[in-house]
């Protein structure tokens, strides 16, 4: 079975028991300010959810693009993938348990469908708690479907109930589908809580039946919900065996990788590192696909896809990758995807070039960063642990997340102080809340709170001309009054309306992450070293002012700004026009 098929195989399943089908959502939630990315098939359908309609009726079903990055560091195991593609059917009112357990039973076991012998079936329902009873409704349905007593675990609300999405709304038990992988129990307590690898669970059925009020009480649903998840990539581990890994898309990528069909001549740590380039380059294929217009940043969303980017590209240096590779591994990504995401497909080029600028990036922050992670490795070789102090040092003048510190402090042996890395990060912050502004005239009317506004969102738009357009743009003058701020860069044509509306997402991207604004006093050299950007450099004295805009902007300038860009409101590009040859002219507002 390969993962084409079985997405036909399923739509066609629930198409038969006159499921609607709906196209996948962006990877960006529309709905939901909780998570970065959308986590699960039902994201995009909650606000339906809790009115009780859907506009397509109440049976649904489709294959949703999803993106999970919290066991980022177990990506390269047997289970683990950041970018996943989830299948999933809803009833809104019209069905429940009954229908929804024995047609995922008739799914997986029947020989029309699945034939997955009924013996490697394992489920788990909710065991009860002081308010909630055990769910044994559930349980004697899959008992009547044929399912021994030994196959079926009650296991706790921490593993078999869904909770509303804020602190009221629908919620209920969960019944949750497993593979027997037939490796031998770990303990006499083994069963599918454990995370031995006996137990692989691969769909879930949630049961929304109550309500949960705003005094903590739970009543019953006047109209009962279903939502199940099914994880293509572990559907196929519970068909074909072996690991997520071992799909038809990776092992295409790895042909690339190490030119071989075969791990057989790998070791693990070679696996490893294959497995978590493959998966990253897809993630971040996806990522850069959306038409959400994500970008590499240091914050937000945009880190996320920084740190996939940069991670991918760390294991490939450790695999003597040539970078031509990174643009092969895409386009086969891009055309085996193509069909099912068009939106892949037509941003073909975008994708190419925004990693091509990040690796352009990262190599430049690895040759001065390395050989100062090298020389605090030494001295601190002895004690075991980098010091949080040294670790700022390298987050805060040399660009190296914390992460990334610590992933190369493990290869050594060593451990990294997060709590000192923490306490030094959260005193740096306080430190530039208190900075006062220097006094600068340079292309403002005043020093007022509205142009001190759109000074700060000056900073942000350059560094994301700089990011949309190239790292050639650079500022060619400013004029900012409480009004509007007029903006002046170096770019020989004129922007299109799709790189002006771009620019103008990115800025309110920044803006909504609020970010924190603080300065730093230092040498104008260092400046330079840590790669601050500044216009008149003949005028600089020995020390120079330069802020930071959290790790997105960091340039040398004496003016007035905010302390948090979410005091900056809206930015709108009004204009942007020929100011003179080989430079453009941006007029903006902020409301």
């Amino acid at each position: 079975m390969n993962a084409r098929n079985l997405k036909e195989m399923y739509i066609r399943f629930f198409n038969d028991k006159e499921h609607v089908t709906l196209s996948s959502s962006s990877i960006v939630p529309e709905n939901d300010t909780s998570v970065l990315f959308t986590t699960a098939g039902v994201q995009p359908l909650v606000p339906y959810l809790l009115k009780g309609s859907h506009p397509k009726g109440s049976r649904l079903v489709n294959i949703q693009k999803c993106m999970r990055t919290k066991d980022i560091d177990e990506v390269g195991d047997s289970t683990h993938c950041t970018f996943f593609e989830m299948m999933g059917n809803w009833s809104i009112g019209s069905y429940f348990k009954k229908e929804s357990i024995s047609w995922s039973w008739e799914f997986l076991t029947s020989k029309e469908w699945l034939n997955i012998p009924q013996e490697k079936i394992v489920v788990a329902v909710f065991d009860g708690n002081d308010t909630v009873p055990r769910d044994m409704e559930s349980f004697n349905i899959w008992k009547g479907l044929g399912l021994d007593d030994h196959r079926i675990f009650f296991l706790s609300q921490e593993y078999n109930w869904w909770g509303p999405a804020g602190e009221t709304g629908p919620c209920g038990p969960d019944t949750e589908i497993f593979i027997d992988t037939g490796k031998e129990k770990c303990s006499k307590s083994c069963d599918p809580s454990c995370n031995c690898g006996k137990y692989i669970e691969f769909w879930n059925n949630v049961f929304m039946q109550y309500y949960k009020d705003k005094n903590g009480d739970f009543r019953p649903l006047e109209t009962k919900i279903v939502d199940t998840g099914m994880g293509v990539e572990r559907t196929l581990i519970a068909l074909n065996g072996g690991s997520v890994y071992d799909i038809e898309i990776f092992e295409r990528v790895f042909r690339i990788i190490r030119d071989t069909e075969s791990f057989d001549v790998l070791d693990d740590t070679e696996i490893r590192a294959c497995r978590i380039v493959a998966d990253h380059l897809r993630s971040t294929v996806f990522i850069l696909g959306d038409r959400s217009t994500v970008s590499p940043s240091n914050i937000g969303r945009g880190y996320v896809l920084r740190r996939l980017i940069r991670r991918a590209i760390r294991y490939g240096m450790s695999l003597d990758l040539d970078t031509t590779v990174y643009e092969e591994v895409i386009g086969c990504i891009v055309d085996f995807y193509k069909n099912d995401y068009p939106e892949l497909g037509i941003n073909h080029d975008r994708i190419v070039n925004s990693f091509s600028t990040e690796l352009q990036r990262f190599n430049k922050t690895l040759q001065t960063g390395m050989k100062e992670f090298e020389k605090i490795a030494q001295q601190v070789d002895n004690k075991r642990q980098i010091p949080g102090k040294l670790a700022f040092r390298l987050f805060d003048t040399f660009g190296f997340p914390v992460e990334l510190t610590t992933e190369l402090a493990a290869e050594k042996g060593l451990l990294v102080d997060q709590s000192g890395f923490k306490e030094c990060f959260d005193q740096h912050k306080e430190l530039s809340r208190k900075t006062s502004a220097h006094n600068f005239k340079g292309g403002l009317a005043d020093n007022s709170v509205l142009t001190t506004r759109l000074h700060t969102a000056t900073h942000i738009l350059h560094s994301a001309l700089k990011e949309i357009l190239g790292e050639e743009v650079n500022q060619k003058g400013s004029n900012i009054n409480s009004e509007r701020l007029r903006f002046d860069f170096s770019f020989n044509r004129k922007l299109t309306s799709a790189e002006t509306q771009d620019i103008e997402n990115r800025v309110n991207e920044i803006i909504g992450s609020s970010v924190e604004v603080y300065h730093k006093e230092m040498s104008y050299i260092g400046a330079k070293e840590i790669g601050a950007t500044g216009l008149f450099e003949s005028k600089y004295k020995e020390t120079v002012s330069v802020y930071f805009i959290g790790n997105y902007s960091v340039e040398i300038c004496g003016g007035p700004h905010v302390s948090n860009t979410k005091e900056l409101g809206h930015f709108a590009i009004k204009k942007e026009q020929s100011s003179s040859a080989g430079v453009r002219r941006i007029r903006a507002i902020l409301s």
